[in-house]
């Protein structure tokens, strides 16, 4: 009593600001003093965590080691449930939320039991100490307790409780190569931290500090056991309700290490090595999405083997939110001798065909061509390109929808070099076609037929924009990916896109695969297929209202394969999938654009009619945009009565002749009809009496190209071709070289002659 007096004593009202003074001038020593050593000695924590790919719903889709080869997955703040904090901080550290890092008494009691035991029996550590000594590991030494301290001290004033608790959960062992409370959760019960029971989360609590003994997948009796006295304990302190501890005891364990996710691995490692930074990122895959295709795609290989064709590649696009729901970049990522680390997704690859809609498109919305115009399919030479046609078969005259159905080349060709090869290109780069970009300056008309490499993901995303109405979006492949961020393009109008839908989702096509038997098994779908020269790449690229899917068949070696086509190899993996991921889709289909409208063409050239057009049909056409051209596709001719003759008006009778109207045949279609003995109404040959000079038609020399060097091996005798397209009424033609006649030859006839070194002058003049 004396002593408590004494104190009382020196505590009166007249010095008691002296000792409230003296305090806080004491305190704010210490502070300075700490905050002087923390600015001296700075606690740098970087923890390396694994990194871990997950699908638009968070389910793990990938994860990596870290580079010390550990398991330490990250344990995000809203990953930690109230179940899982509490019964952390009941068995680490009741008084967690209370104290400054360090606790005073539990130190005191620890020194007192472990004194009056002679050996330690206690511990006084906090949480916030385990985290210190976890992240700077060291003996453990009353020095280094100190700075155990210090250390604590120093995690209390830079994080708040929550973030200190998420390092612990981060950091703490689970034997073998696994930290981490997430960690063991994925390894061990296949589940994140938000899904575990009661059970689990007790169990991944009482391992840590014995992570040896007590390894889960090898000793769980042992585990179950300490599990279940912690949830008596648990019980005792009425931590949790009753109902759901009586659960958590009679839950089994049943826990053992499994492999880590590995699905999507080619999009994992390429969103990986972009954002390495990042130890959790969400991608917008969707997971049963990319296990189905995934598993369609290794299956479909597997059948295809024996044929030789080992590698395949597909991406899902949904074309409302542009993400990216599936990536699949090798039939098996794991395959070292198929070279499945490959990724086809992004590999540069022919597109072969595939780029022939958007073309079109383009061509459409320039009015050069409507859906039944017609353009000749005959061979042809574009200054030394001479383009044939996939089965190398010519159709005269076609109309658009029909090239692009039966995927024609020299249409296409023709196309291109009327709408310009630098402005297709343009086009294609403002669509983020990087090669292309890349070779501008050496593309040409070959670029139609697929001439430079592409992506099966810049390939896709493009046909994405047929599907929105001719808006180009770029991907998503990220969570934190929002609209606002994404580009947008008109590449082509809302109309050239229906338009090409339109014809891609016929089915009188050539391209349909032959193993379709019947309708249901064909997905309501617009779809295109391409295949490259030499045929090492099949390509068939589908879409709907809700999804643009794009698959590449082939092989990585680049080596080519006799059945390597689009169509049959390539497009039934694209229904697979489709009919997989899709099958209940809406059966609702594009509504054709208010601007686009209707009108009667003939069927003889696709052109607005005349008099003389007896066959007309409906046709797609714009507004102000589309040529209005009238059809000329007869000409009237005045022949002889018995038509061996015809007649200009300097030559024509007085009586004996007639009025008749024959086909006015371009001439590169009356050269192919002659070529290929094609029965037509020829024009009769011109009076022979007749002196009049005509100003017609010329012709029109495609062989040899003017302008070409030609290197000429003199020891074979080597000789150059002549062929020229004449009118249809001309019959012979006249060569001369270096203005010298060499000879006379029907028009259809090919002649050769021996050429000098240097230039050589070719001349050609018909009988007119």
């Amino acid at each position: 009593m004396i002593f408590f007096q004494h104190i009382k004593n020196k505590f009166t009202p007249l010095n008691y600001r002296f000792w409230l003074r003296k305090f806080f001038v004491l305190t704010f020593a210490c502070l300075l003093l700490f905050k002087t050593l923390d600015i001296c000695f700075p606690f740098r924590i970087n923890i390396p965590y694994s990194t871990i790919v997950s699908d638009k719903n968070g389910e793990i889709l990938h994860s990596f080691l870290t580079k010390d080869e550990k398991w330490r997955m990250k344990t995000e703040l809203h990953e930690i449930t109230p179940d899982l904090r509490k019964s952390i901080v009941f068995k680490e550290d009741k008084y967690y939320f209370y104290h400054l890092g360090i606790n005073p008494i539990a130190i005191f009691r620890a020194f007192f039991n472990n004194t009056i035991q002679g050996r330690r029996t206690s511990g006084a550590s906090t949480i916030t100490m385990q985290v210190a000594r976890l992240l700077e590991p060291k003996k453990r030494t009353y020095a280094n307790k100190m700075l155990e301290f210090f250390r604590a001290l120093q995690l209390e004033w830079h994080f708040s409780k929550l973030e200190i608790l998420q390092m612990y959960l981060n950091l703490v062992p689970y034997g073998s190569n696994i930290e981490g409370v997430k960690s063991a959760a994925v390894l061990y019960f296949d589940k994140q931290p938000a899904q575990l029971s009661l059970a689990e989360v007790t169990t991944l609590t009482v391992i840590p500090n014995r992570p040896t003994s007590l390894l889960l997948g090898k000793k769980n009796e042992a585990v179950l056991k300490v599990r279940n006295q912690w949830l008596k304990r648990f019980q005792k302190s009425k931590v949790f309700d009753e109902i759901s501890l009586q659960d958590a005891l009679l839950e089994p364990l049943d826990a053992k290490r499994k492999s880590s996710p590995r699905l999507a691995p080619h999009s994992s490692y390429k969103i990986k090595n972009a954002y390495s930074q990042k130890a959790n990122i969400q991608t917008n895959l969707d997971y049963n999405k990319q296990e189905k295709t995934e598993r369609l795609v290794g299956n479909y290989i597997k059948r295809l083997y024996y044929q030789h064709i080992r590698n395949a590649a597909a991406i899902v696009i949904n074309n409302t939110t542009m993400q990216v729901e599936a990536y699949i970049g090798s039939a098996d990522f794991f395959d070292e001798k198929d070279a499945g680390q490959v990724d086809g997704v992004q590999a540069i690859r022919s597109p072969g065909s595939t780029l022939k809609p958007f073309l079109y498109a383009l061509a459409f919305d320039k009015g050069l061509l409507t859906p039944k115009m017609k353009i000749s399919d005959v061979p042809v030479n574009f200054s030394g390109y001479s383009p044939v046609n996939y089965d190398g078969d010519y159709n005269g005259m076609v109309t658009l929808e029909f090239a692009l159905a039966n995927s024609l080349n020299i249409p296409a060709v023709k196309v291109l070099e009327q709408i310009g090869v630098d402005f297709f290109a343009e086009q294609l780069i403002r669509a983020d076609f990087d090669a292309i970009k890349r070779k501008r300056k050496n593309l040409g008309l070959s670029l139609a037929l697929g001439g430079c490499g592409v992506s099966l993901e810049e390939l896709t995303n493009l046909y994405s924009s047929f599907a929105n109405e001719g808006i180009y979006q770029n991907l998503r492949f990220l969570k934190s990916d929002t609209l606002e961020n994404i580009k947008e393009i008109a590449l082509i109008s809302p109309s050239a896109a229906f338009v090409i839908t339109d014809v891609l989702t016929q089915l009188t096509r050539p391209d349909l695969p032959k193993t379709i038997e019947n309708s249901k098994s064909l997905p309501k779908i617009a779809w295109k297929t391409g295949t490259s020269y030499g045929r090492r790449d099949a390509w068939s690229i589908g879409y709907n209202n809700r999804y643009t899917i794009g698959v590449w068949v082939g092989n990585f070696s680049g080596e080519g394969v006799a059945e390597l086509t689009g169509a049959g190899i390539a497009t039934p993996l694209l229904f697979d999938i489709f009919n997989t991921i899709d099958y209940a889709a809406p059966k609702d289909w594009f509504l054709s654009p208010e601007e686009l409208d209707f009108r009667w063409v003939c069927t003889e050239t696709g052109l607005l009619p005349t008099e003389d057009c007896e066959k007309q049909v409906m046709d797609y056409y714009l507004p102000l945009v589309s040529s209005m051209k009238k059809c000329e596709h007869l000409q009237t001719v005045t022949v002889s009565t018995d038509e061996k003759y015809s007649f200009c008006k300097s030559c024509m009778p007085n009586v004996g002749y007639k009025k008749k109207k024959y086909q006015a045949y371009l001439p590169e279609i009356v050269a192919f009809f002659e070529k290929e003995h094609i029965n037509y109404d020829k024009i009769p040959p011109h009076n022979p009496k007749c002196e009049r000079v005509f100003g017609g038609e010329k012709p029109k020399i495609s062989s040899p190209v003017d302008g070409l060097d030609y290197l000429i091996d003199r020891t074979d005798n080597t000789q150059l071709m002549l062929t020229c397209n004449v009118a249809n009424d001309v019959e012979k033609v006249h060569w001369y070289i270096d203005d010298a006649f060499l000879q006379t030859t029907l028009a259809t006839e090919n002649t050769f002659f021996e050429p000098k070194k240097g230039k050589n002058k070719i001349t050609c003049v018909d009988d007119k």
